[in-house]
């Protein structure tokens, strides 16, 4: 029988083990946390490009992706001219992914997002559906047709008319009651460049911080830099639809990246963006939402996705990072890949005591 006077001692030397062991374990981070994938979390088809992605939680307890894809008969420069934006569900966040219908394509002529629909961000804010997206147009000559169109996607970057629609991405946003539509697109773009960022507006991340407005980051190129950089920049609304006033000081702009995603963490109070750089998936923080620094784990992944099989895929090209969260915790990392000929989402399961 243990004496009196050592029961305070083991109790302590109890609590000690314990405290250590939940701070251990409250200490693992995001990276650290990512499950290796099965098939149910590659969502692949077999005559598109699937592309990007974004996911949110319905009504009808489903999971709802908003995801581009484009025919691959267009070559997967085809993204540029006739991607468009569909809607996939399941029963889980990880997936499998089953295709419900498409929900925007290029408006056609006349319009701002004329040509492609591209990058789309879903999201909910007091009750209602926001769908951020991408896309482009020829400018004041309406005068192409098809073929031409069909030529500019086959050939790719080299193509003349690359040099008019890429300067003439910019991002908009789609309203609907329902994530089943009717969705009602904005007349105008949603924001133009200026300050930190110059040529387009693309691929936006949003949500809505802890004042109660709406935080936008958005890509574009770097302004007077000579290589090709993009930067990250950030614009404040009072409004989900705006108007965004971009910020002076830029998100990240001592690299090149894309891709950001946005969300914040109302436990931690907190903004964090996930983005991918060349060779990483990448992660950054603010306090604010305009003052950005790199967290401790600024490297959550490199360009290779573990398997139950054992084996790890690695991607040509690993882009558009995604995370769904529910209630401040992370469940999902979302990724798009290219291999070969190939592209494909994948949604990567996150355990549930992942840190960042």
């Amino acid at each position: 029988m243990m004496s009196s006077s050592k029961k305070p001692l083991a109790l302590f030397i109890l609590f000690l083990f314990f405290f250590q062991a939940s701070k251990a374990q409250t200490n693992q981070k995001i990276k650290d946390q990512l499950q290796a994938i099965s098939e149910d979390n590659i969502f692949i088809s077999e005559d598109y490009f699937n592309w990007g992605g974004s996911i949110l939680k319905g009504e009808d307890g489903q999971y709802h992706l908003f995801y581009s894809r484009w025919p691959k008969s267009s070559q997967f420069t085809g993204w540029l001219i006739y991607s468009e934006i569909a809607h996939a569900v399941s029963d889980k966040p990880s997936g499998p992914w089953k295709y419900k219908e498409t929900v925007l394509k290029g408006r056609g002529k006349g319009h701002w997002d004329a040509i492609t629909a591209h990058n789309p961000k879903i999201k909910n804010f007091n009750g209602k559906y926001y769908l951020y997206y991408i896309s482009t147009n020829m400018g004041e000559d309406d005068s192409y047709s098809d073929k031409e169109l069909q030529e500019t996607s086959t050939t790719g970057y080299s193509h003349p008319n690359w040099k008019i629609l890429r300067p003439n991405q910019r991002t908009g946003v789609a309203v609907a009651e329902s994530l089943d539509g009717p969705w009602e697109r904005s007349d105008k773009p949603l924001i133009e460049p200026s300050g930190p960022i110059s040529t387009l507006t693309v691929n936006p991340a949003v949500d809505q911080g802890k004042d109660g407005r709406y935080y936008l980051i958005i890509k574009g190129d770097k302004p007077n830099d000579e290589n090709f950089v993009r930067n990250q920049a950030m614009a404040i609304a009072d409004s989900p639809k705006g108007p965004f006033i971009i910020q002076p000081k830029p998100v990240i702009d001592y690299m090149d990246t894309e891709d950001m995603s946005l969300w914040y963490d109302q436990t931690r109070e907190k903004y964090y963006g996930i983005f991918h750089s060349h060779t990483f998936i990448g992660l950054v923080s603010s306090t604010d939402g305009i003052h950005w620094e790199k967290t401790e784990d600024f490297e959550i992944m490199t360009k290779a996705i573990p398997t139950l099989r054992g084996e790890d895929i690695k991607p040509d090209r690993m882009e558009r990072p995604f995370v769904y969260q529910e209630q401040g915790i992370v469940k999902v990392l979302g990724l798009a890949c290219k291999v070969g000929n190939e592209s494909f989402i994948v949604t990567i399961p996150v355990k549930e005591n992942a840190q960042y």
